[in-house]
């Protein structure tokens, strides 16, 4: 950084000037409550992922947590020192009043198009990626907070396709009691628990029951629930969920169980924990779906 830069930086009050800092490389990819870019970073040469938070719609959800010091995206989101989650290198305020957090960039694809696409590259590493996002999910547990939207989309693979990692904390809450009660319902809609769908106290075990469903699609490319039936009417999970053998006849019987347990509606037979799931599979190896 020149002479100039900090000079300008002090009259900037510590605030990031987006265009100064970055050369914004890619268009920019919106999401619920922000846009996320490819960027250069200007001080270093380095390629990051710059994600720049909606001021209304951080302001809106955050307000349902008044009076609580719920902390921001960025200061959970720099706590997830991980090798399976995404790394988060700075985060702070732009010279707009917006949240922003500079992040390490990943060049493969989102498991939600591996999905759709019904792509090659999950073939005979299946088990792989379960073991990892369980691995990830676990860690930001024992960090004491609940991710809230354990889904494909925020699940992405490193550029050799090789390892997966969880991304994205703009609906994370600390795991404490005031942030549990009931009532607030986010997350994204087919992989949310049954709890949570109806407006019930939640903990650890909604993190764990998406993580189930999105176990069972990466497993099988379906949902568990959405055979002949959309929207809220899915997500009542009254009735049982399609038994993952009918789609994976050859898939391991622990591992079958294991998701399974994961996904049961009844949060008091439901699995735990991630680190129960773990210990469970832990001697399951690939197997590839017909």
């Amino acid at each position: 950084m020149t002479l100039k830069d900090r000079i300008s930086d002090l009259f900037s009050g510590g605030k990031l000037n987006v265009r100064k800092r970055f050369e914004l490389l890619r268009k920019a990819i919106s999401g619920t409550m922000s846009k996320f870019y490819m960027a250069r970073d200007r001080h270093n040469d380095q390629i990051v992922g710059l994600k720049v938070l909606d001021r209304e719609k951080t302001a809106a959800f955050m307000a349902r947590f008044t009076g609580l010091k719920k902390p921001t995206e960025g200061q959970i989101a720099i706590q997830m020192e991980h090798p399976r989650i995404v790394k988060t290198l700075e985060h702070g305020l732009t010279t707009e009043g917006e949240q922003y957090l500079v992040m390490e960039f990943l060049e493969g694809a989102g498991m939600n198009s591996l999905l759709i696409a019904q792509d090659e590259i999950l073939k005979g590493r299946r088990v792989r990626f379960i073991r990892q996002l369980a691995e990830a999910v676990a860690f930001v547990h024992e960090k004491g907070f609940l991710h809230r939207d354990i889904c494909p989309r925020n699940l992405l693979l490193t550029g050799d396709g090789q390892n997966l990692k969880l991304i994205d904390f703009g609906l994370t809450v600390p795991a404490t009691k005031p942030f549990m009660l009931p009532g607030n319902r986010t997350g994204t809609p087919n992989y949310m628990a049954p709890e949570l769908v109806r407006r019930y106290a939640t903990d650890a075990r909604l993190d764990v029951f998406s993580f189930g469903v999105t176990a069972y699609e990466i497993c099988t490319f379906e949902l568990p629930w959405l055979r002949g039936a959309t929207g809220m009417a899915a997500m009542t999970h009254d009735q049982p969920p399609t038994d993952i053998r009918e789609y994976c006849p050859n898939i391991n019987p622990v591992l079958a169980k294991a998701i399974h347990a994961c996904i049961e509606p009844d949060r008091q037979k439901r699995c735990g924990s991630m680190q129960e799931f773990l210990q469970v599979i832990r001697s399951v190896g690939e197997f590839d779906k017909p």
